[in-house]
């Protein structure tokens, strides 16, 4: 029997379950940006400082919407035509694949019903949604600050090594 199939190593699996946990430590940094987060972590891996007990956490998150544009059939119908022809292009290429006798023509049976049944499936929904939702945005969650913490063993050097690098950027170097 190999060691996979033991009752020893099945059971540390189930002792351990993977689930989503609070971040533990103690902030040693804290910022306006992910980018300027990242550059203190960065900073801290190019020293000898143990990085594996660093956490980057985002605090008070938001869910920010950029409207990108207004929604019209035009733009609705060009997007659906065009995602319709890249899935139809990938079912006619899968079909010709399969059946290799068939040359050009399944692939163009797959281009053309995959526009035709996506400018159908937009269209009609964006008929059923027209005075619900008149624009296009793109969502994104971002935090409003950027905690930096590291294991308490650990906190006081990374607190030292981050006032440094954040003296050396005040002074221009």
């Amino acid at each position: 029997m190999t060691e996979a199939f033991t009752q020893t190593r099945f059971s540390q699996q189930q002792a351990r379950p993977q689930f989503p946990t609070p971040p533990t430590g103690w902030p040693i940094g804290s910022y306006d940006s992910y980018e300027k987060a990242q550059a203190a972590v960065d900073h801290l891996a190019s020293t000898d400082f143990p990085i594996a007990d660093v956490t980057i956490v985002g605090v008070q998150p938001m869910l920010v919407e950029r409207i990108a544009g207004r929604m019209s059939w035009g733009k609705m119908l060009s997007s659906a035509a065009m995602s319709g022809a890249v899935f139809g292009l990938f079912l006619g290429l899968v079909l010709s694949l399969l059946n290799p006798g068939a040359g050009l023509l399944s692939i163009v049976i797959g281009l053309v019903a995959g526009v035709a049944f996506n400018l159908l499936f937009g269209a009609l929904g964006y008929a059923a949604n027209r005075n619900k939702r008149g624009f296009v945005s793109q969502s994104q969650l971002v935090a409003q600050r950027y905690d930096v913490l590291s294991q308490p063993r650990n906190a006081e050097k990374g607190r030292a090594l981050l006032a440094d690098l954040a003296a050396r950027s005040a002074f221009g170097h």
